[in-house]
């Protein structure tokens, strides 16, 4: 966990639609904030290492160095179901 203090803003949802790619580019550098609409909090945005909830489920860079790309993950798994049907 990241331990260093994050900036926390409040930001319009017509600001975030408008500007999306400079809000990323915050988050990117630590940045998180609260998107409100017609001033209630909606959701925030944060950066995955600021959430201790993510949970690895599969490291697939342990499958093949680099990882899979996400259509060979998609038809390994259309095969899975097919074959446990």
């Amino acid at each position: 966990m990241n331990t260093q203090k994050r900036e926390s803003n409040i930001i319009g949802l017509k600001e975030l639609r408008n500007n999306v790619e400079k809000y990323i580019s915050q988050v990117e550098k630590g940045k998180s904030f609260t998107v409100v609409r017609r001033s209630r909090p909606v959701f925030r945005i944060t950066s995955p290492d600021e959430d201790d909830n993510w949970d690895t489920v599969a490291d697939f860079t342990r499958v093949q160095k680099g990882g899979i790309s996400a259509s060979a993950l998609l038809s390994s798994l259309k095969n899975y179901d097919t074959k446990n049907r």
